[in-house]
């Protein structure tokens, strides 16, 4: 039989694009190496920021099979799937929970293979490294987040630990148009949504949809400035650098879609979104005026409108949020899994995430009956119920 190794390697930078990038299929632009490699090069990632890249690499008699994006973390910030009440608990119990081995995106709540590889024994593979390198370096965990319904079974069947959490997803039906999807939703939420609409866009400019080569410098100066604005109110600084998004530009504008408010010829404000296959995810949003319901306008009514225009299967737009789900976003299940190396503490977690798992069912069920669609019009998919 051919011998498959796995082995970590100190930088994204240290295997070629063409091989990390032909372990996947193509559809996550934030698991592809020119979106690792941006956050690397621009200083988002490394250094003191406390995500110190440790990618891992199989390869099968020297050629690359599989890849998972993994980071030495010196604190859970970033993330959001929040684990700070075990480091809190762990260290109260006098041990170290910091650093831990994290297999994620960085700064990016959004579904999407971690363990990249197109057979299942090297994706098995893969998960089983992160829990030996985990233990022989002593670390007190090792975490897969935003991962997919398939890589948490195979994690389950490893020994792993998985935990279910929530996000708002919309889902296209077949829609023709942006009204086309209102005709789904109950009358008094159609009117609210046609009312909000028109009082975002009387706003007193224009609203732009950009892509590619459309998205110029300047434009990023703008939204520079409006990330800066949220990232300090949100988080008390920005996670991302500035040169993150020259390198967007560079090597990712195509898989971009910036979405911006101008009045007086300038941009006020703005919502940025990446494309993959069959799903638009949004990412950030800013502004430096505040106007009633623009920020609606540009984040979820913007994007319904461009993934309908582009045939694209759903639309992501970020963590939390319930104010989503009465424009048509839905609760959805978001996956990770965990492996904890103390037998006690593991326990501990697992019992806590038993009763999370009900809760979060428990509350899915409810959040989604208060839904906007007309009852005829609901189905499993729309109620937003089932794995992705």
């Amino acid at each position: 039989m051919a011998e498959l190794t796995v082995t970590l390697l100190p930088s994204i930078q240290d295997i070629a694009a063409a091989d990390w990038d032909a372990c996947g299929d193509g559809g996550d632009p934030f698991t592809s190496h020119r979106f690792l490699l941006a956050l690397e090069r621009s200083g988002s990632v490394g250094g003191r920021t406390g995500w110190l890249p440790r990618p891992l690499v199989a390869r099968r008699d020297g050629a690359v099979v599989g890849v998972a994006p993994c980071y030495l973390k010196a604190h859970s910030q970033g993330e959001y799937i929040f684990d700070h009440a075990w480091a809190e608990a762990w260290h109260r119990a006098g041990g170290r929970y910091y650093p831990k081995l994290q297999c994620a995106v960085p700064f990016t709540p959004a579904t999407g293979p971690r363990l990249i590889a197109q057979d299942a024994r090297v994706r098995a593979a893969l998960l089983a490294a992160m829990a030996q390198v985990a233990d022989q370096a002593g670390l007190s965990s090792a975490h897969v987040t935003f991962c997919t319904a398939p890589e948490r079974a195979l994690a389950e069947a490893q020994g792993w630990l998985s935990r279910t959490t929530t996000q708002y997803h919309w889902e296209n039906r077949g829609y023709r148009s942006f009204d086309d999807f209102l005709a789904q939703l109950s009358s008094r939420k159609r009117k609210v949504i046609r009312k909000e609409r028109d009082r975002a866009q009387a706003f007193g400019g224009t609203i732009r949809s950009l892509r590619g080569d459309d998205i110029r410098p300047e434009h990023w100066d703008a939204f520079w400035t409006f990330y800066q604005d949220t990232g300090q109110r949100k988080w008390g600084r920005p996670y991302l650098t500035r040169a993150f998004f020259d390198a967007l530009h560079d090597t990712m504008r195509d898989d971009c879609l910036l979405v911006l408010a101008e009045r007086g010829g300038r941009p006020v404000a703005g919502a940025l979104n990446l494309i993959g296959r069959d799903t638009l995810y949004g990412r950030y949003w800013g502004c430096v005026e505040d106007h009633p319901f623009l920020h609606f306008e540009l984040c979820y009514h913007r994007a319904i409108d461009w993934a309908i225009a582009h045939g694209l299967a759903r639309v992501e737009a970020g963590a939390q949020g319930e104010h989503k789900l009465a424009r048509g976003y839905l609760p959805s299940e978001i996956h990770s899994v965990h492996w904890i190396a103390d037998a006690g503490f593991r326990a501990a977690i697992a019992d806590y995430l038993r009763h999370e798992t009900a809760a979060v069912g428990d509350d899915m069920a409810e959040t989604a009956a208060f839904g906007p669609y007309r009852r005829e019009a609901a189905g499993p998919e729309s109620q937003g119920l089932g794995d992705r």
